[in-house]
């Protein structure tokens, strides 16, 4: 198997991870129950989750207000397409 598979493989399975955690987070948060704590989500995110936890931000509206936590999310997100972008230029290369 391919580098390149094994790492998409690895970027659905942990975006899917954290989808599921930052969604229980919304469902915890409505009946205020134990949540997920903000550095746990950003961890996944910086392992690549990032890209789940972005869109469900917007299209469940979970933590879409607090700056705090979407300005890291944000900076997260750049670095992960610069580093696809980086990627794509060497499989092309």
């Amino acid at each position: 198997m391919k580098v390149e598979t094994i790492f998409l493989i690895y970027l659905l399975i942990i975006n899917l991870l954290n989808g599921i955690i930052f969604a229980n987070d919304k469902r915890a948060a409505m009946k205020n129950c134990h949540r997920t704590p903000e550095r746990t989500l950003h961890i996944l995110e910086m392992m690549g989750g990032v890209f789940a936890n972005f869109l469900l931000m917007y299209s469940i509206h979970h933590k879409n207000r607090k700056f705090r936590y979407y300005g890291v999310t944000w900076v997260v997100m750049m670095g992960w397409v610069i580093i696809l972008f980086m990627n794509l230029q060497n499989a092309f290369s």
